[in-house]
This record gives C-alpha cells, sequence and structure tokens, in this order.
C-alpha cells in the first residue's frame, strides 16, 4: 500500500466566500479546566480584537472541562452578555477531549483554539487562519521555535519544550518545529476525517494530531508567534511530560505496524502543473532509488559481517548462500517499508516468497563468481574472495532493484483500493481500528459550496463526555450553540 496521493488533474483550491452567509467562518475554542480568575479578561480580549481586525464572522466557545469552581457560571454570563461566545460544558477533565468535542459539533469551516492565558500575541490569529481560509493548507501551528518568534520563559520550560520538540524529530521524524504552543487551527473538512484517529484526550492530543496529519501528507502551516511565559500556569509540568512520552511510544509502535489508516486521510494532489501527471516518467523512482540504495548499502555491509562470520565454519560456498539468504530476508522487508512505502502485514508473505525468488537469481551470480574464481585460483586469498562478491552484489542489486520495481512491489492501479494492506492487520488499539468506514479526505469545498450549503446550528442533545470518546459521536452535547448572526458581527448591517 503507497501512501502516495493520487495524481491528476483537480480544480484550482478556492478562497472561502468573503460575504457572510449567516454561518461563522471561524470558531475559536477557548478549552478551561477552573480558570474562573483568567476567563472574563481572555473572552473580552478575545472578542474585542476580533471584531476590530477579523473580516468575517466568527464564533468564541468556551469549552469547560469538568471544573469545579465558578468557572461555568462565568461561562454562562459572558454567553448571555456577547452574542458570538457560546459555552459549552463537559463533565470530564481533558483539553483534548474537550478540543474533540466541540469541533467535532462546530459547523464553521475554520476550527481553531488557544490557551486561555493568552500569551500567544493575539496579532498571529489572522496569519493563522489565513492560509486555511485560501484553501492553501490544512491545518496551522503557531511556532515559538521559529528564527523570527520572540519568547519571554525561564530556563525551565525553554529546556523542556526544545527538549521535547526534539524527542519527537528523532523518534518520529516530526518536521513541524513546536508541537506544544497552544495557538491551532484546522479546517473543518480536515477535522471530520482526521478527529477519529486520535486517541489522546488530554495534553498530547496536539501532538498526536500533528503526527498523524504530517505522515497522511496534510500541509501543515507555521506561523512565528510572540509568546510570553504565564508565571500563574496550572500545568504539572512532570505529570504531563510523562503521558508525552507515553503518548510518544503508542503513536510511534502504532506508525511502525501500519495500523493508522493513513491513506484514507490523504489530500488529493491540488492544481499546480508539478502535480500533474507527466507521462513516461516512472512515478517516485527518484525517491526510489535513493531508499534503495541507501538500503542496499546497509545489507550489503550486513551480508559481508555474516559471510565472514560462516565463513569460518564451511566452504565459501554455503557461507555465501546462508549470509545472502539472511540478508535477503532482512533486505526485501527494509525496501518493503522503506524503499515502496507499504506498511501493514498484509502481503508480506507473498513478497518475502518473491523476494526469495530475486535472492535466487542473486545466488546464482554470486555462486557462479566463486565458481569462476575457483576455477582460475585454487586456494584464492580471502580478500580476493570479498572483491569478486563484492562485484558480483553490485550487478545483482541493478537487478533486484528492477525486478522489485516491476514485480514485486508494482505500483498499484488508481482504481485500486488502498488500503488492502492496512484492512489486513488488525491493530491492538481500538482507537486505531480499520473498521470505521473512513472516507477518503474530500476536495476543498468551493465558495460556492459554502454560500449554498445550509446553514444548520448546533444540534441540542444530552452529552456525556465517556459516551463521546467510547462511541465517536459528537452529537451528545449539554448546551444550545446557535451560529452567529450577519447582524450581530458584521458592523455594515448596523
Amino acid at each position: 500500500m503507497r501512501s502516495d496521493s493520487s495524481p491528476g488533474t483537480l480544480p484550482a483550491r478556492e478562497h472561502l466566500p468573503a460575504g457572510d452567509a449567516g454561518t461563522p467562518v471561524l470558531d475559536v475554542v477557548i478549552p478551561v479546566y477552573n480558570e474562573e480568575k483568567d476567563l472574563q479578561p481572555c473572552v473580552l480580549r478575545l472578542h474585542e480584537h476580533l471584531k476590530r481586525t477579523f473580516p468575517y464572522a466568527f464564533r468564541i466557545t468556551i469549552a469547560d472541562n469538568a471544573s469545579t469552581d465558578t468557572t461555568p457560571l462565568v461561562s454562562q454570563r459572558l454567553e448571555a452578555e456577547i452574542p458570538e461566545v457560546k459555552a459549552f460544558r463537559l463533565e470530564q477533565k481533558g483539553r483534548g477531549r474537550a478540543l474533540r468535542t466541540v469541533w467535532s459539533a462546530s459547523d464553521a469551516p475554520i476550527l481553531a483554539y488557544m490557551d486561555v492565558d493568552l500569551s500567544t500575541d493575539l496579532n498571529a490569529l489572522l496569519p493563522l487562519v489565513a492560509p486555511l481560509i485560501s484553501g492553501h493548507s490544512d491545518l496551522a501551528i503557531g511556532s515559538r521555535l521559529a528564527r523570527s518568534s520572540r519568547v519571554v520563559r525561564g530556563p525551565k520550560r525553554e529546556f523542556i519544550s526544545r527538549a521535547y520538540n526534539l524527542i519527537l524529530r528523532g523518534s518520529l521524524q516530526a518536521r513541524f518545529s513546536d508541537a506544544q504552543c497552544g495557538f491551532k487551527a484546522i479546517r473543518r473538512d480536515v477535522a471530520q476525517v482526521l478527529l477519529p484517529l486520535v486517541e489522546d484526550t488530554g495534553w498530547f492530543f496536539d501532538t498526536e494530531m500533528l503526527v498523524i496529519a504530517e505522515r497522511a501528507g496534510l500541509r501543515i502551516h507555521e506561523v512565528p508567534v510572540d509568546w510570553v511565559d504565564d508565571p500563574d500556569s496550572t500545568v504539572h509540568i512532570v505529570k504531563t511530560a510523562t503521558e508525552d512520552l507515553k503518548g510518544v511510544w503508542r503513536v510511534g509502535k502504532a506508525l511502525a505496524s501500519g495500523s493508522l489508516p493513513l491513506d484514507r486521510i490523504t489530500r488529493p494532489f491540488g492544481d499546480d502543473p508539478r502535480d500533474r501527471e507527466i507521462q513516461d516518467v516512472p512515478k517516485g523512482l527518484a525517491r526510489q532509488l535513493v531508499g534503495f540504495c541507501v538500503v542496499g548499502g546497509l545489507s550489503t555491509l550486513f551480508y559481508l559481517v555474516l559471510y565472514s562470520a560462516f565463513r569460518q565454519f564451511g566452504g565459501s560456498q554455503i557461507a555465501n548462500a546462508l549470509a545472502l539468504l539472511v540478508s535477503a530476508v532482512a533486505n526485501t522487508a527494509a525496501n518493503r517499508r522503506l524503499t515502496f512505502g507499504v506498511r501493514g502485514r498484509g502481503g508480506a508473505v507473498r513478497h518475502q516468497a518473491q523476494g526469495l525468488v530475486v535472492f535466487g537469481i542473486g545466488l546464482a551470480l554470486t555462486s557462479g563468481s566463486l565458481a569462476a574464481l575457483n576455477a582460475a585460483s585454487s586456494d584464492p586469498a580471502h580478500s580476493t574472495e570479498l572483491a569478486v562478491l563484492i562485484a558480483a552484489n553490485l550487478a545483482a542489486t541493478v537487478l533486484r532493484f528492477l525486478l522489485f520495481r516491476a514485480w514485486v512491489f508494482p505500483d498499484r492501479d488508481d482504481d485500486q483500493p488502498r488500503s488492502t494492506v492496512v484492512a489486513g492487520h488488525t491493530p491492538p488499539s481500538p482507537a486505531y481500528s480499520t473498521k470505521q468506514p473512513y472516507a477518503p479526505l474530500p476536495q476543498r469545498p468551493t465558495a460556492h459550496q459554502y454560500a449554498t450549503a445550509p446553514q444548520s446550528p448546533y444540534e441540542t442533545t444530552e452529552f456525556r463526555a465517556g459516551e463521546a470518546a467510547e462511541q465517536r459521536s459528537w452529537r451528545d452535547a449539554t448546551v444550545q450553540l446557535q451560529p452567529v448572526r450577519p447582524t450581530d458581527t458584521d458592523p455594515r448591517n448596523s
């Protein structure tokens, strides 16, 4: 199963409509837990900033996750006083749970969140969501580690933040710079298919979402931010760091086993001419050649070590056959995953069987070379044997790549399902089960589609957060959230 998107010519990405269609374009969620002191100043400041600078209708949603102080009362008072503010309460703790619940129920095409302490300068909000509104990107994050960011915080938090991001880069190959900054946004169409794959309900929620999105090939936009540390933050650093490391281990295992259906959320190529299919040029050839050469070089070293070890206990032919057999199995497995992008266990036996046929051809070449060497010299030096084997393996390597590409791991036709390999593997975690009928990520809606879409308010139903996490249904809510009316947000209508 390839993780590459299907190539083709698609319509140009469209900007969201500039006219007010009645539904908020942006829904900013503020997750809170026992924030009775900071909540009102945060909401008032954010509301004033959006009214003054944001050119679209917006909503501010307070996501209270099981606060035990007067935070719910403050939320209700703000909802009653400000039309653009809506309050939402969950009976279970967890920032990730709160974000996933509100985002999944929102009708706004752009979903964002920020921490209640407003450590991030609000001037970065419009640059954060602009690439999502324009259709350029799928997710956007604020980065405190960008070169042009200006950050004020203590050395302890600075060290922890940079160490954590280094761990993500080293273990999960993450390329985004700042996973923990509480300043992110996502398109609703992306969230609908991405959020069901995110298992964490706490502080690791952001990281898990970003890693899955990045591995699926979604576009993540980063915005340098000005950030001032909140000295009164209630985050427990040690506990949070421990849970984050557990999350890194869990997501790493899921990625390594292929249990995440990444191909089902891959965004199709857009209208860039570079994305269009070019005739007579093999797809992915350059990347496959690089991967094959790296795997081949490591396999050759592994083979030579094995040959030298086996040679101590037997003749050259037996040592060569055993060394080539073991290295061939490892080579096929490495090329399957790294060079040709096949994930999961489905088809692994067939691939190894075909790899053994390729191994037989390589064995014939190297054994023939040794036979010719022994015929020419009755007692060749060990260094001579190694030199002959290296030359024979180079010839076998070229043939092996051609056979791997054309026969063992051929390109699938676009009309074939790309999830057959993943479906053959049953993951250990129910959160990553591929039995869910996740559909491929749709194209970004056009301006006409947004303008003509029916405007449905949030539904009013009973909600218990524990049920939502298990049933993956986010329509269970204890609060009635109504869309912002055009007259409430557009000064032209006043």
